[in-house]
């Protein structure tokens, strides 16, 4: 499969798949060179700058690089020939761009019907916001993932790297290879159009088929899930908690699944004097009962997760994950990403690549 990208920002991400799949990807530059290779989201540690092409290195390694302006009669006649010797185009421009520069769809197609073009916008190539522009936030907001993110006294916030243009890329990458498997069989090439809003609203399916499933209303919950149902009252349950040197993940909950996991936590705490024997002998696994009827008040449940909150503060995530393999708990350190880049498991598995900073040179 050869892949011609046109496209800009996080939407390099789609033919970055495809090439580690093994496609033949040229990715097309304009003159001045792709937007993404001036965003900047790193800083380096000594604050004198910012650390260049970070996203641009994550996303154009693997593939070839050419330059070409659409703006001139050459480029339109160089970019025709190139597309001449693809199976796919990719592209996210504006809609109605590349049709006015004559690399649209219907006058490719017309020389290549085998030809599977992708469009991957803010909004779809039509309706009524078709022609808008967006940044991640706008698409995050129109998309539905901002009601859930932050605190619930206060208004939603921003998830800190941009995440709506790499769905739709992940999402165009897998529809790129259904076209493709399609064209097997007809011979025929098609236009796929990808929508970020579209892409990111998947992102908040539980949050739509709550109500169809006689869940509470979705609030959000400050790194945890809340629970309802519970005498008119929801139940925040920590997911997210401090440890002596950073963060872990613990579920700390009850039932006959989870209850047994946080019985063993507390009598962990109790050996080592971080609680008292009658937050041991909780029914952890009947506890739900306990708080739907009143037996137990769930101001007692928000003491013991203090409780819990100070013993985790006097643990390294090491200690904790130590732990949580000998006694079988529910405890995941949350790695840094110096931690992640020297995780032995990514190690083994190779993961990593090293990007010497010419990808997709021009």
């Amino acid at each position: 499969m050869r892949v011609i990208d046109f496209s800009d920002g996080q939407t390099l991400l789609a033919s970055q798949i495809l090439a580690d799949l093994g496609a033949d990807v040229i990715q097309v530059e304009p003159p001045e060179g792709a937007a993404l290779r001036r965003e900047r989201l790193i800083r380096d540690p000594q604050d004198t700058g910012v650390q260049p092409e970070a996203q641009w290195l994550a996303y154009a390694r693997n593939k070839r690089g050419v330059t070409c302006d659409l703006t001139t009669d050459d480029g339109k006649a160089f970019a025709r020939r190139l597309v001449g010797t693809a199976d796919v185009l990719i592209e996210s421009a504006s809609p109605g761009y590349m049709e006015s520069v004559g690399m649209g769809y219907a006058q490719l197609s017309a020389a290549n019907p085998s030809l599977i073009y992708v469009s991957v916008s803010p909004f779809g190539q039509y309706g009524p916001k078709a022609g808008y522009a967006a940044t991640d936030l706008t698409l995050m907001a129109a998309g539905g993932p901002l009601l859930g993110a932050g605190d619930p006294d206060r208004a939603p916030v921003r998830v800190t790297l941009p995440q709506a243009g790499l769905h739709a890329a992940s999402d165009a990458a897998v529809a790129t290879l259904i076209a493709y498997h399609e064209r097997q069989s007809s011979g025929l090439g098609q236009h796929v159009d990808v929508s970020m809003q579209q892409s990111i609203a998947q992102a908040t399916n539980s949050i739509i088929l709550a109500k169809a499933l006689n869940s509470p209303e979705t609030v959000r919950a400050s790194g945890g899930i809340v629970l309802g149902g519970y005498g008119g009252q929801g139940i925040h349950v920590r997911t997210i908690w401090r440890a002596k040197d950073g963060y872990v993940s613990l579920a700390f909950l009850f039932g006959s699944a989870m209850g047994p996991f946080s019985q063993r936590l507390l009598t962990w705490m109790h050996e080592e004097g971080g609680c008292e024997s009658t937050d041991r002998d909780k029914d952890w696994i009947g506890y739900a009962t306990l708080l739907a009827t009143g037996v137990e008040p769930i101001d007692e449940y928000e003491r013991v997760k203090r409780v819990v909150a100070d013993f985790l503060l006097t643990k390294t995530k090491a200690e904790l994950l130590q732990a949580a393999s000998e006694r079988r708990l529910l405890i995941s350190p949350i790695s840094t990403i110096p931690e992640a880049l020297e995780n032995p498991q990514f190690e083994e598995r190779s993961f990593w690549k090293a990007a010497d900073g010419n990808a997709a040179a021009p």
